[in-house]
């Protein structure tokens, strides 16, 4: 396949049993620049108008590259409400996990602990795990913003056996019965049905009480995925 003219150029060397495909590129100058030129921002099927603004599918404190979607959770804080926030004495810590398309297959199997989840790169910066340790002690609650903040706090303790500064692949899969270590609540928007996202709310909010937010949100005409409304979840 050839992009821009030639500018980038991809050949698929491999097709694995699951469906994805190893690709290899070739690119005149840097990489991520002629993505931007010549991509396009890889939305959610439901999302079918082209979107001019990328910056619309970005939260306003992100900075790595590298993931394939946003932690749409975060599209509700503008820095207006962070200010906010932060006046009432609100602490921000940041992570970064590069969000792979595992987190959107559904699951298909019939035994939920039969789903294969594909590995995503994480990082907890030492200034957060701190935090977070200073926040616990002091008797505060952690809250993520967004499934991937929880897996990447959740997955730092099952790797490290505490919060500490880490960096590394996970395949962390979160459904109910699952005994939560870091967080004391979660905000998330409202999920695709047999999704592994819709299965992680269910572990920290209960079965019944996640289907009965949901029923009200149907009721009340809520919006729902990346660009919908959100929950507190504690």
């Amino acid at each position: 396949f050839s992009f821009g003219g030639g500018r980038l150029i991809a050949e698929v060397k491999e097709v694995k049993d699951d469906g994805n495909r190893i690709v290899q590129f070739e690119c005149e100058g840097n990489f991520f620049t002629a993505l931007e030129d010549v991509g396009q921002m890889p939305l959610p099927p439901y999302i079918t108008a082209k979107l001019e603004d990328k910056e619309r599918y970005q939260t306003v404190y992100s900075k790595e590259l590298g993931s394939a979607a946003a932690p749409t959770a975060g599209l509700h804080f503008t820095p207006e409400l962070m200010k906010k926030l932060e006046e009432k004495g609100v602490r921000f810590g940041y992570v970064t996990l590069h969000v792979g398309l595992g987190t959107f297959r559904p699951v298909s199997v019939e035994k939920v602990e039969e789903h294969i989840m594909h590995s995503e790169h994480y990082e907890m910066p030492k200034e957060t795990a701190d935090l977070i340790l200073e926040t616990k002690a002091k008797g505060g609650r952690v809250i993520a913003v967004g499934t991937t903040s929880c897996r990447t706090l959740e997955s730092v303790v099952k790797k490290e056996g505490c919060i500490k500064e880490s960096e590394g692949w996970t395949d962390i899969f979160i459904y109910p019965g699952y005994q939560f270590q870091v967080l004391d609540g979660l905000i998330t928007n409202f999920h695709l049905p047999e999704s592994t996202l819709i299965m992680l709310v269910c572990a920290l909010a209960g079965y019944q009480h996640t289907m009965h937010a949901y029923e009200v949100a149907v009721k009340e005409k809520y919006r729902f995925f990346s660009f919908g409304d959100a929950m507190l979840i504690q």
